[in-house]
C-alpha cells in the first residue's frame, strides 16, 4: 500500500510542477473522498466530473471546503 501512496504523491507532485501549482493546495484525502462519495452516491462517472466541477468553482472563486460541502449536500439529496 505504501507503494501505491509513494505513488499518487509523486503524481501529485509532477503535474502540480507540470501546471505550476503549489502542491500544498491540493486536498488529496479531501477531493479523493469526495469523488470516492459521487461515484457511489450518484454514479461512476460521476466521481472525476464532480471533481472537475469543484475545481472549477475554486478557480472562481469558492474556497474547496465551501464546494465540497455543497456538492456533499447535493450527493446526500441526490
Amino acid at each position: 500500500m505504501t507503494d501505491m501512496a509513494d505513488d499518487l504523491d509523486e503524481w501529485v507532485r509532477a503535474v502540480t510542477r507540470a501546471l505550476q501549482l503549489d502542491p500544498a493546495e491540493v486536498p488529496v484525502d479531501l477531493l479523493l473522498d469526495l469523488t470516492r462519495d459521487a461515484a457511489h452516491g450518484v454514479m461512476r462517472p460521476a466521481g472525476p466530473l464532480t471533481t472537475f466541477m469543484v475545481g472549477l468553482a475554486v478557480a472562481r472563486g469558492a474556497s474547496v471546503d465551501d464546494a465540497v460541502a455543497t456538492v456533499r449536500s447535493e450527493i446526500d439529496q441526490w
